[in-house]
């Protein structure tokens, strides 16, 4: 059969430009064939070259004495201690969960999981943080296919992680009208690792054997990695044969038979095949290595017939890995992938140079490079529109008088779909397979304990493209110190980040603009709370039909409990216990959820007039520090972060009840020191935690505290919520009612 011509309209499919295949011409010294096409098309993609984002994403703070692997492996590795190391990443999974909302969100699952496991580390915990349209309200057509949407999406999660045995212990769900046909489904992973059992995705030591392991593979996921550097338009759908299908048993299976042809001292590299499939893990290993490979596709497992090179090498079948073996071990290694009734064949071997050889049926179909495909990908500078940093200037919004029943504001609010529980959704992942859960989702941060050890791990996702959109230099800022916040509430330090940066087109200037300014924010902040950013991920292209998603950078923080012992809850405790907030609180309620969801503004009239809350750095890392005091010291019986809705929306999820223990009431007493207020009681300023504490531990409390802000608003008594302003009651609600429609509110809409 002769070989197709390449056309403009070829190039074209492929989601290159004319001049990188002008430039793919003059690195190879002539035209590439189809199969060549095909792996220059998903090696270059946005997806896997980064190619607009690495001249920022570089200027990251990426370093710092506990890192053990930075950026640049399949997932970034800590020290916690001891020996014992953390391997974690979040990565996104959007646009196959649009496509296909339940296999795309199974997949990203399953794929993050590999990421984690190919460094030698053995996953314990998983979470996601999910972002959806409206689930009522305007175009009912929109509304119902977003609840669909969330529904496959909640499920896949569910399934693909249940089935294979890890906890999904935490994340985020979000609604706004930006992600309605928009959605982001970022998938954490975190796994727990001897500092020298790591492994790497390296294809050293020529003339070793290049072995495939795992699924067989077929013509499923093929271009998916082009697929998630375009965006959509009304024809995405049909765009379904490019998600992969995933099979969570098997992956069970490939996770033990990893660790052990790890153990076994066979194994010399190893490289997940996920965005690019065959082509990915092959070139990323042997760039890592600088060595050449060749490949023989002949002998790849197949599961469908007369499958040609071109999709072989771009299928994105899950459940797959790469493997380069110690010459002479091969048979070790089939030993034990056939002993977990796995696939394990040599398909190729290690070689001298710099150059990817593909071959099917004995004909070379591809001779390319390596760094044609990674180093030498193109890398753009995108247009800017102008800086504009200070939106302070935009004052604050008038929002005008209050309604009298404030009580009835804070049951709104906590029945809005960004305040409200979600359990619906967590519920159905299993968060306690392999018992080492010890804070459950719903808190600031969830926690798993480091068995062997006293030690335990915190994490927590956060984002909000709300305050990015508004101002991404300050958004970006606000976003790591709440994550760092959630971390500081259960007791843990901060250590090390992961993000998922997560925009629209970055062929749009103003796009780009807020990207670099999020990258300065990102680096602001994590240089403050010392948290190096260890693994990521950039997802360009969120958009349909030219509208795209606010932006939204999610931070993956990760923190260090010492003493599993000194855990801090969010729920108020006992009767009588002194109840405090550490932090201020500003005029902070221009950008926030009571805007949105009391005064009915809309971004637009938000990010045109408001001003996102204002963070000063080092008053948020004193507030952290003295949380982190108190929590050391044994004195705090709960802590809580203060952030969408404010305090009174913070104080109340304190008292709900948690882990069997009834709900508690609570007696406050604040003064506004001439706040409205809206901005007393729901305004979303940072750097506050409501801690609450035995009464006769005062004294300890103060002078642990150091120079932190630090005041006593009230006690822990009844089962009413009553907040007082100045001396007059200004809330006084059952703590019961306002659980009821906190907790069921999301369970109604999907009704």
């Amino acid at each position: 059969m002769s070989e197709p011509t390449i056309t403009s309209e070829t190039i074209e499919q492929h989601n290159l430009t004319t001049e990188e295949y002008a430039r793919i011409c003059e690195l190879l010294g002539r035209e590439p064939n189809l199969t060549e096409l095909g792996v220059f098309s998903v090696m270059w993609s946005e997806h896997c070259s980064y190619k607009s984002s690495r001249v920022h994403l570089k200027r990251l703070p990426t370093r710092g004495p506990r890192v053990i692997v930075p950026p640049g492996e399949n997932a970034g590795v800590v020290d916690i201690g001891d020996d014992w190391c953390v391997a974690f990443k979040v990565e996104s999974h959007n646009h196959p969960s649009f496509i296909e909302p339940f296999q795309g969100a199974a997949t990203g699952v399953g794929g993050i999981l590999r990421d984690v496991f190919t460094m030698g580390a053995r996953p314990v915990a998983a979470m996601n943080s999910l972002r959806f349209g409206p689930l009522s309200g305007g175009d009912e057509k929109v509304a119902n296919r977003n609840k669909s949407i969330l529904k496959g999406c909640v499920s896949g999660i569910g399934h693909y992680g249940n089935c294979f045995g890890v906890p999904t212990i935490g994340g985020e769900v979000v609604f706004d009208d930006s992600y309605s046909l928009n959605p982001l489904v970022n998938a954490f992973a975190l796994g727990l690792v001897r500092q020298d059992q790591i492994f790497f995705g390296k294809a050293s030591g020529i003339g070793n054997p290049v072995m495939y392991v795992g699924a067989k593979t077929g013509r499923d996921g093929i271009h998916g990695a082009t697929m998630a550097s375009a965006e959509f338009d009304e024809e995405a759908l049909e765009k379904r044969p490019t998600v992969q299908v995933g099979d969570p048993f098997l992956e069970k299976l490939l996770l033990e038979a990893c660790l052990e042809a790890m153990r076994s001292g066979a194994i010399e590299g190893i490289q997940d095949m996920g965005a690019a499939g065959l082509t990915s893990s092959s070139v990323e290993m042997a760039a890592r290595a600088g060595t050449g490979l060749e490949i023989d596709l002949t002998l790849v497992p197949q599961r469908e017939t007369g499958m040609t090179a071109y999709e072989m090498l771009l299928s994105e079948s899950q459940e797959r890995m790469l493997i380069v073996a110690r010459r002479g071990r091969e048979k070790e290694v089939v030993e034990i992938f056939n002993k977990w009734d796995l696939d394990a064949v040599v398909i190729g071997k290690v070689v001298e140079g710099d150059r990817l050889k593909i071959i099917h049926n004995g004909k070379l179909e591809a001779d390319l490079p390596v760094l044609a495909l990674t180093d030498e990908a193109p890398k753009y500078e995108r247009e800017m529109s102008p800086k504009v940093r200070d939106k302070k200037a935009a004052g604050k919004l008038d929002l005008g008088q209050l309604d009298a029943d404030l009580g009835g504001v804070l049951r709104t609010l906590l029945a809005s779909p960004n305040i409200c529980s979600k359990h619906w959704v967590y519920e159905q992942y299993d968060s306690m397979v392999r018992t080492n859960t010890a804070v459950l989702p719903g808190a600031d941060a969830a926690v798993i304990r480091v068995k062997e050890t006293r030690r335990a791990i915190a994490m927590c996702l956060d984002g909000n493209g709300r305050y990015v959109g508004v101002n991404a230099f300050e958004g970006a800022k606000l976003t790591v110190a709440e994550a760092a916040r959630n971390v500081v509430c259960v007791g843990a330090k901060p250590i090390a980040i992961t993000n998922c940066l997560n925009f629209a087109s970055p062929e749009r200037p103003e796009v780009m603009r807020s990207f670099a300014d999020v990258i300065d924010g990102l680096i602001e902040a994590c240089e403050t709370f010392e948290t190096p950013v260890v693994s990521g991920n950039v997802s360009f292209y969120n958009e349909t039909d030219g509208r795209g998603i606010l932006p939204t950078p999610v931070i993956g923080m990760v923190g260090v409990v010492e003493d599993v012992r000194k855990l801090v809850t969010q729920g108020f405790k006992a009767e009588g216990d002194v109840i405090a907030l550490l932090g201020e609180t500003r005029d902070d309620v221009s950008v926030s959820e009571f805007a949105a969801t009391i005064a009915g503004l809309s971004f637009d009239e938000m990010a045109a007039k408001g001003a996102v809350p204002e963070l000063d750095l080092t008053l948020e890392k004193r507030v952290q520090d003295a949380c982190l005091r108190l929590a050391d010291e044994s004195l705090l019986k709960s802590a809580h972060d203060c952030s969408d809705g404010g305090l009174a929306v913070a104080l109340a999820e304190s008292c709900f009840s948690s882990l069997g223990r009834e709900a508690v009431g609570a007696e406050i007493s604040l003064e506004a020191n001439g706040l409205s207020e809206a901005a007393l009681l729901f305004g979303e300023t940072p750097s506050r935690i409501i801690i609450s504490f035995a009464a006769d531990r005062l004294g300890d409390v103060e002078k642990a505290v150091g120079d932190a802000p630090f005041k006593v608003i009230g006690k822990v008594t009844g089962t009413n919520l009553k907040v007082s302003v100045d001396g007059a009651v200004a809330i006084n609600e059952a703590v019961s009612e306002l659980e009821s429609g906190w907790k069921n509110s999301l369970e109604k809409e999907l009704e």
